[in-house]
């Protein structure tokens, strides 16, 4: 698979597992506190991407990562956390036909701040979609 290409093979996974996690994590939080939920979840993520990355020998010290690197990573990570305990919150009280898509209001999110802050320059035909994009979260959210 070409690089230019292997992008899209990545992402349609990540949406496949996005949804599959919406769907477990909607059938998980039953009879369990969100918060909780969400710590039980990042224990496994952590336990097996440490075995991933032990097992493909792509562990470096971080400790040799630059202070910059460190410092978006680490706020990468709290956005992170941030992001999934208000997606478990959701999930708790909404349903997940319904919370999932809304979440995906991030596309368009990504799409701004990455024009703000990256530089890039989405073309006038991407800018339509991620247009599209949003009008279906509103949708998806006035029919609630």
């Amino acid at each position: 698979m070409m690089n230019t290409t292997a992008w899209i093979f990545w992402a349609l996974l990540s949406a496949v597992f996005a949804a599959l996690t919406a769907i477990f994590a909607k059938i998980g939080i039953q009879g369990v506190d969100s918060d909780f939920a969400t710590l039980i979840r990042t224990v496994v993520i952590l336990f097996a991407l440490a075995a991933f990355v032990w097992m493909t020998g792509k562990w470096v010290n971080p400790l040799t990562l630059s202070g910059k690197t460190l410092s978006f990573l680490i706020l990468s990570g709290l956005a992170t956390g941030a992001s999934w305990v208000c997606y478990f919150r959701a999930l708790k009280i909404g349903e997940a036909s319904k919370v999932a898509p809304v979440d995906k209001l991030s596309v368009v999110l990504v799409a701004i701040f990455a024009f703000v802050f990256l530089a890039e320059r989405p073309s006038p035909g991407a800018w339509l979609g991620i247009a599209m994009v949003g009008a279906g979260v509103v949708v998806i959210a006035l029919n609630s």
